[in-house]
């Protein structure tokens, strides 16, 4: 009997999309359909997501893009990821009586990303118009889209902030004061006269289309958006996870002096393939490090399916993750020795810790420093209970244990592009809209920590170790695979899994994705409160009564969760001639489109 998989593997020579909602892979591929290049449907399904998915992503949210484009040598991240306000200072949040940054509420909020990040990838790389590509978001949002059960289950627990003190909120996600339906159509009007707003001023700037665009970056962060932003963040004082009504210290100079930027990936070999991720801003390198670690062991001779194929994966995670908490932050405000962390004889050290049996530590590196600032964040991390919902990525009613946080999209054209993104932030459940503008602002600044001395310490003007990470794999230098998926700490943990087993045991996409999934808790979370367990490790059931007993017998904290509910996973690949697409069926709203 053939490997189970839910559907086909998908391919065709004309181009390959892949995202976390239908509705967004749709529009990638009706993008290219009209002539447009992989960016093009990139940047178009990327604001539509905005739209469908408003409890994962927002306009107001953050993006790190990684591309490869057929006229480029090497693949470029573009860093979407907003910083934090000039006034967000330690000593701000510590008059507050904080010893964390909220999870919800003003006071976490970083300059929103999203939008410039977009803008940059259609300026340099697209072909289309701004307006041609902010059509199909702008009509989800004044026509209706369908609403999706996890959204509905995300405003729930909030209804009554919303009623009582987050009312811009309330009058968008309220309908009739009360909460919507699952599966009702669902319209955020003000969402599209933002971008209808947008779209004129560039279109007033004549018909060139990179005038356009410069215009419409004018327009969101020195212009009406901006001006919106700094009214509300300046004079609004509303409840947060501290259980008390806080300011913001976002401002419109802070939206006027960022802009998003195009740097180089960091990359690894491994198998023939070279693997692109992002700097250390962001926490793609840990994918990288734990390719490095399982480089020293004989996977091959793993079953994927099994026991020690988990165990091995896990401890070398532990190890590496480890090494996020102590080094990771953005490269500006800290010296990261990425060159060592990614080193061969780094990898073969490191690797000797891993035994037979599961660790119940945090194992820091030799590296100076490295044990004073784990020892400080394992200190505080879950020290802090959350007062409400929304303190990390997204809380969801009803649906206990399942996790969810952002979106994904990948996107491969007939011309040899090829790009991976994953946008988040701006959550509806978790800042307030902004009134005039119709959404709420990233509170991406709960990332960073009030203790001083670490890589990721608060600091004005600097970027938070984001969880977010797509990932963009060349062969011989040509794009070959665009992976990625939603999930927080666990963002490089499921699509790594799936490529282990596409990549070592020739398992094809759509196989390694539907196959059963896992992923440790064994380290401080990236949002409020932090929290973690020492040994957890979550798998669905499918493994089978047998693996998972190995799996105690080793010491592990097993877990044991549905048969489909760990990973989105979504992936397009460029192979033999032919373009592949491929996606989770967890959730049931994840899609792929290949011809």
């Amino acid at each position: 009997m053939a490997p189970f998989t839910t559907r086909p593997e998908l391919s065709g020579t004309f181009g390959a999309v892949s995202s976390t909602h239908w509705l967004g892979t749709a529009v990638g591929m009706s993008v290219l359909e009209r002539g447009g290049n992989a960016f093009d449907a990139a940047a178009a399904c990327g604001f539509a997501l905005q739209i469908v998915e408003p409890h994962l992503n927002g306009p107001g949210g953050e993006v790190p893009i990684i591309l490869k484009s057929a006229g480029e040598d090497e693949p470029v991240v573009i860093c979407g990821q907003g910083v934090s306000p000039g006034l967000a200072t330690t000593d701000a949040f510590r008059a507050l009586g904080l010893n964390m940054v909220p999870g919800t509420g003003l006071l976490p909020a970083v300059v929103p990303g999203a939008f410039d990040a977009w803008m940059l990838l259609l300026r340099d790389y697209g072909t289309m118009s701004l307006e041609d590509i902010l059509s199909y978001a702008i009509g989800y949002a004044e026509n209706g889209f369908p609403l999706l059960p996890r959204a509905v289950a995300s405003i729930i627990p909030v209804t009554d902030l919303f009623r009582e003190d987050w009312k811009s909120s309330a009058a968008v996600w309220l309908p009739n004061d009360t909460p919507p339906k699952p599966g009702m159509l669902m319209h955020t009007p003000a969402i599209a006269a933002t971008y209808r707003r947008i779209v004129d001023e560039a279109k007033a700037a004549g018909s060139d289309r990179v005038a356009q665009i410069e215009a419409a970056r004018q327009a969101f962060y020195k212009g009406f958006v901006a001006e919106a932003i700094d009214r509300f963040y300046r004079t609004a004082e509303l409840a947060d996870t501290t259980g008390r009504r806080n300011g913001g210290l976002l401002r419109g100079d802070d939206l006027a002096r960022w802009s998003a930027t195009k740097e180089k990936t960091v990359s690894r070999e491994f198998r023939g393939l070279t693997v692109h991720k992002t700097d250390a801003w962001g926490q793609g390198p840990v994918f990288l490090q734990q390719l490095a670690l399982l480089s020293q062991f004989d996977l091959d001779a793993l079953d994927p399916m099994g026991a020690d194929f988990i165990h091995t994966v896990v401890e070398c995670a532990k190890l590496a993750y480890a090494d996020r908490e102590s080094f990771y932050g953005d490269p500006k405000a800290s010296d990261i020795p990425l060159d060592i962390l990614l080193s061969d004889d780094y990898a073969r050290e490191r690797a000797k810790l891993v035994g037979s049996g599961a660790s119940l530590e945090l194992r820091a590196s030799h590296l100076a420093g490295a044990a004073e600032r784990l020892a400080t964040i394992a200190a505080r991390a879950g020290s802090e209970v959350p007062y409400g919902p929304g303190g990390g990525e997204v809380t969801y009613a009803a649906v206990p244990e399942i996790e969810g946080d952002t979106v994904h999209l990948d996107v491969v054209d007939r011309f040899g592009n090829m790009v991976s993104a994953t946008p988040s932030g701006g959550w509806l459940q978790s800042s307030p809209v902004v009134p005039g503008l119709g959404f709420p602002i990233s509170t991406r600044g709960q990332m960073f920590w009030l203790d001083e001395g670490l890589p990721s310490s608060l600091k004005p003007g600097m970027r938070p170790r984001t969880t977010l990470t797509p990932t963009l794999v060349t062969r011989d230098g040509d794009p070959y695979l665009a992976i990625g998926t939603p999930g927080g700490d666990q963002q490089d943990q499921w699509p790594l899994t799936v490529f282990l087993r596409h990549v070592i045991h020739r398992h094809g996409l759509q196989r390694s994705i539907d196959a059963p999934m896992f992923h440790s808790k064994h380290w401080p979370g990236s949002f409020y409160p932090r929290e973690y367990e020492l040994g957890r490790l979550l798998v669905e059931d499918r493994f089978g009564p047998e693996v998972i007993q190995q799996l105690r017998e080793r010491g592990h904290k097993v877990s044991i969760q549905d048969s489909w509910s760990l990973g989105r996973v979504c992936a397009v690949q460029r192979r033999n001639s032919q373009l592949y697409a491929a996606s989770t069926p967890r959730h049931m709203q994840s899609y792929a489109i290949a011809r």
